[in-house]
């Protein structure tokens, strides 16, 4: 089993200071979306019973595109969101993307594929993962890493395209994946700030969610949950306890009470994932977390801050305001990332216009 804590215990601050949290301002921000609209009751399933799930699950439509890969959707949202910062990809210090959960290739790097593309030449580049859904945190931590360590350190993209890993969008019994690109340019200032992070792991449930790919055609790749049980009880059990502490841990090292945080933000799987959390947590999501997995579905790494723009997007957030966003992966994988935006600060409304 694996059991780690992000982040030492001090408190925060903006600059590269050892022993203080280094806060990751975010400058510019971008989605790509295919335009093609597939109704999730053209989503295949098995049987009857998947059916009734899937059906179940909240989501009425996700965007695909079975054309794009996973590096097309990242270079199409990483080149908006560089454009809306008034940069060129030469201009990055560092390029982190967070990996494809299935490469088109097995030994090639998507990551420098990427910066190829972009023709980032001057940055670092390197990739993160291995956490699913939760996959965003330790690119954040690795890009908190890079700023606190290095006063040169300024400008630097973190990209995801989120693609199904399976040929089946369908992710019995959780959820319906869609595609997404999605960029994030840190910095250190910035109107919106991810002031804390905190993540845990545990590796007991390392295969519980797989695809058997090994001498199999692509079309013949599915996801399958190898104990149903373990994931709608055990596992669950666990995550009522962790985000508990998590939550807990989050607020207490930063002075906070529930009652400071305006908003809380989850990922995308399904109506009755957001009722745990909230029951769990006994907080309300915002609006947004719903209408955003009714249009789109899950998109991996990507839920989070597409819902939390969204929200400040249509004023779901006061300016000024917290919000705590929450991740769950049944590696199993769990963190929180508290956010803080300027009174007076751009909330960027315009990064959502491609998202419609």
């Amino acid at each position: 089993m694996t059991d780690q804590a992000a982040g030492p215990r001090s408190a925060p601050a903006d600059s590269p200071v050892p022993g203080r949290r280094t806060a990751l301002g975010i400058r510019s921000t971008a989605w790509y979306l295919p335009e093609r609209v597939l109704p999730v009751d053209r989503v295949r399933t098995r049987d009857e019973s998947e059916r009734t799930t899937r059906d179940g699950l909240g989501i009425d439509t996700v965007r695909a595109d079975d054309a794009a890969s996973a590096v097309d959707l990242a270079e199409r949202a990483a080149r908006r969101a560089l454009d809306r910062a008034g940069l060129a990809a030469r201009d990055l210090d560092a390029l982190i993307m967070i990996e494809s959960r299935a490469t088109e290739t097995l030994l090639s790097s998507e990551t420098t594929l990427l910066q190829e593309r972009l023709g980032a030449d001057d940055a670092t580049v390197f990739s993160v993962g291995g956490l699913g859904c939760v996959s965003v945190t330790p690119a954040l931590l690795a890009a908190r890493g890079l700023l606190a360590s290095d006063p040169d350190m300024n400008r630097i993209l973190i990209v995801h395209g989120s693609k199904p890993a399976a040929a089946v969008r369908y992710r019995h019994p959780v959820t319906v994946n869609g595609d997404g690109g999605q960029a994030l340019l840190v910095t250190r200032e910035a109107p919106v700030r991810v002031t804390d992070i905190v993540q845990r792991t545990n590796g007991r449930y390392w295969d519980l969610f797989h695809v058997d790919y090994r001498d199999r055609p692509t079309s013949q790749w599915r996801e399958t949950c190898t104990d149903p049980g373990v994931y709608s009880f055990r596992l669950a059990m666990e995550t009522r306890s962790r985000l508990t502490k998590l939550l807990d841990e989050l607020l207490d090292r930063n002075g906070l009470a529930r009652t400071d945080i305006d908003g809380y933000v989850s990922q995308n799987l399904s109506t009755g994932s957001f009722t745990f959390t909230q029951d769990v947590l006994d907080v309300d999501l915002l609006p947004v977390c719903r209408d955003n997995l009714r249009r789109y579905g899950h998109l991996g790494p990507n839920d989070v801050f597409l819902n939390l723009y969204s929200a400040l997007a249509q004023g779901q957030l006061p300016p000024g305001g917290r919000a705590v966003l929450i991740n769950v992966s049944p590696v199993a994988a769990w963190s929180l990332l508290l956010v803080e935006t300027d009174p007076d600060g751009d909330r960027q409304t315009a990064a959502l216009e491609d998202v419609s």
